[in-house]
């Protein structure tokens, strides 16, 4: 059995790099932290940190150890609080990280209605992009990550062989698919929207060539996101039989728009991102066969903290009030709920952190 003490101390070197920066941080003198590294060597058999320059660093072992020892202490953590919130020595916390748009939009909505129906919730937010969100829920630094994934023709992580889904001018999505890769995750629904084709406003639309709409754009400039988040604009391009001219790269949405409202470039934006701030200059129109799912992930064995469902009720009653033609999932049903986490547990297995995907 592992000493969750001595697994502290490997996180703490594995976060801080050196041995004299994790004694500091833990508040323990430097020779206590190197007795504590022997010894889980010894519990373990094998290395885990050698010798550096005048530091030292993980070896493969050791940081296999570490990244396990961080979501053991972050569930430790996470256990620690659910318990003193249920015998009423804390307030209920739930900590949520998600991308900048659903920030934006569902987030807030989804917090006035958890504290108009419990009041003694406290809600911390974090903005994170997809893979770095994932990553927080598995350490147990979060409870509840919000996520996306592009669909084509209906299928998650569809693409081109190798390529992640990546989105427009930046925004990293997840994969889906893998359902073995990463266990431990369960997924809901929240929204399933529309992707647009931005254009500028005012200038009439050009003429529907043969297949796909983004083929009449072919010869025009785009907009795109940085070289690991444009994969999804690739990959529809790809499908409408041409290989887009990138002019502009920005991982801004809103600088994505005004370029486009300027008559520089076009660019393809999901629904929410054009819902959180919409420049008046552009067109947006939605991109047949083009879709994306917005989830909202939490790790572990059903149930979860009592906070964290209270929250995903309240998202999906706030994605639905707000969603378009979106769709929600998840009514406060119970039949609703238990259905929705059952179709959403593939879906979230299929979330890779390590591999990357599209937009805000």
């Amino acid at each position: 059995m592992l000493d969750v003490t001595r697994l502290r101390v490997l996180a703490a070197v594995a976060r801080h790099g050196s041995v004299t920066a994790a004694a500091k941080s833990l508040n323990y003198a430097q020779p206590s932290v190197s007795h504590h590294l022997a010894r889980l060597e010894a519990e373990t058999g094998t290395r885990l940190v050698e010798r550096s320059g005048r530091g030292v660093r993980l070896t493969d072992a050791g940081r296999l150890l570490a990244g396990r020892a961080e979501e053991i202490l972050g569930r430790l953590d996470a256990a620690e609080h659910e318990l003193a919130a249920h015998i009423g020595q804390r307030e209920e916390r739930i900590r949520v990280a998600g991308f900048p748009s659903a920030l934006a939009t569902m987030v807030p909505a989804a917090a006035a209605l958890l504290r108009a129906e419990h009041p003694g919730v406290e809600l911390l937010l974090a903005e994170a992009e997809p893979q770095s969100a994932l990553r927080m829920l598995r350490a147990g630094r979060v409870d509840v990550a919000l996520v996306f994934a592009y669909l084509q023709q209906g299928k998650a992580g569809a693409g081109p062989p190798g390529a992640a889904q990546h989105g427009t001018a930046g925004q990293h999505g997840t994969a889906a698919g893998h359902g073995e890769d990463e266990e431990g995750f369960r997924a809901r629904l929240l929204l399933d929207e529309p992707v647009h084709l931005v254009t500028q406003a005012g200038v009439p639309p050009l003429p529907r060539t043969a297949g796909s709409r983004l083929a009449s754009y072919a010869e025009h400039r785009w907009i795109a996101g940085c070289e690991r988040c444009r994969a999804h604009l690739l990959w529809q391009c790809e499908l409408a039989g041409f290989t887009p001219q990138i002019a502009f790269t920005t991982d801004d949405v809103l600088a994505a728009q005004a370029l486009a409202a300027a008559g520089l470039g076009v660019a393809l934006l999901p629904d929410l991102a054009l819902r959180a701030a919409r420049h008046p200059g552009i067109r947006a129109e939605p991109l047949a066969g083009a879709r994306r799912q917005v989830l909202a992930l939490t790790y572990g064995e059903p149930p979860g903290p009592l906070a964290a469902e209270r929250l995903l009720d309240a998202l999906a009653e706030a994605a639905e009030g707000k969603a378009g033609e979106g769709r929600a999932a998840g009514r406060t049903t119970g039949t609703g709920r238990a259905a929705d986490r059952k179709a959403g547990a593939g879906r979230a297995a299929g979330i890779q952190a390590a591999s990357g995907q599209v937009v805000p």
